[in-house]
């Protein structure tokens, strides 16, 4: 069991934990005790099962403990290949989300960096243009100046967002490889393109994803989502703790929840911190950010 492992164990489990050699002994009441046993024997599984288990893993295994869901059927639901990489859900959630985009029209993805919501999007559109279920992909973003001014970025419109749709663009080279994206983008079945570019369209047979949500206006939120045609779905991910709009700007991604939740057809997922697959060090900060945001109430919420 990899270091990495053994220390989200113990930070997880409210048991002692020692590893010697290849005995693990646990420590601690009798219910902490058997609920550690249970982890290990599940992530055990996993291993003969195949898995590749981390830190996440453990995330997974316990959620799926608290929410009486099959852990094996999170993992397993492999949402799109490439080159031998499986992309699938890590944890409860992120199978939540897979599972509402697959069933909705509308999706929100809403939380922390890391958590996948961008990744698993980008998948399930890929996966569904491989199977034509649509017909092309809209990738978007909002140009939102953070620190600098378009203006004084150099060339033309399309090299100035650049920048801001670059992580788009890294996304999709993970999941295609880079001729056939290319080639996708030059027949224009594959898009991408700053926010601004959507005014005016109506988008059919299409996987449209608005990234970075947060960024928008309501108005501009509103005018994405009238852009949705016949035989669309729209994916919107977004973290409402990184807002780069002015503090006396409200959040399109904030007010949008207020208007539309519990409209059939629309999901609002959220994230947690617990969702973070990048480095376990992410967990932490997000964490320690979620947590003095609420001390000192400087959460935005407009």
């Amino acid at each position: 069991m990899g270091d990495r492992v053994l220390e989200t164990l113990r930070e997880r489990l409210a048991c002692t934990i020692r590893l010697r050699g290849n005995q693990l002994t646990l420590e601690g009441e009798e219910p902490q005790v058997s609920e550690a046993r249970d982890v290990i024997a599940e992530l055990v599984g996993l291993v003969e099962g195949g898995h590749a288990i981390g830190a996440q893993t453990v995330d997974a295994v316990i959620g799926a403990r608290g929410s009486d869901q099959n852990v094996r059927e999170v993992l397993d639901d492999v949402v799109w290949s490439h080159r031998g990489k499986q992309i699938a859900p890590k944890t409860v959630t992120q199978k939540e989300y897979v599972d509402a985009i697959r069933r909705c029209t509308v999706t929100f993805g809403i939380g922390p960096a890391g958590t996948g919501k961008t990744y698993l999007a980008m998948a399930l559109a890929v996966a569904a243009l491989q199977a034509r279920q649509v017909a092309r992909i809209i990738l978007t973003r909002p140009a939102v100046e953070a620190g600098e001014r378009l203006g004084f970025l150099p060339g033309d419109m399309l090299a100035k967002v650049d920048p801001y749709l670059r992580p788009l663009f890294d996304a999709l080279y993970d999941m295609l490889d880079p001729d056939r994206a290319n080639t996708y983008m030059e027949r224009g079945t594959i898009e991408v393109a700053p926010l601004a570019f959507m005014r005016g369209r109506t988008l059919n047979d299409s996987f449209i994803i608005l990234d970075e949500a947060q960024n928008t206006s309501p108005e501009q939120m509103q005018m994405f989502l009238t852009r949705l045609g016949f035989g669309s779905r729209i994916v919107v991910t977004g973290d409402v703790t990184q807002i780069d709009l002015p503090r006396d700007q409200a959040s399109g991604l904030i007010q949008v929840q207020g208007i539309l939740d519990g409209i059939e057809g629309i999901a609002f997922v959220q994230f947690g911190h617990r969702d973070v697959v990048r480095h376990q060090m992410v967990q932490r900060i997000v964490e320690a950010y979620r947590e003095h945001a609420e001390e000192t109430g400087t959460e935005r919420r407009r």
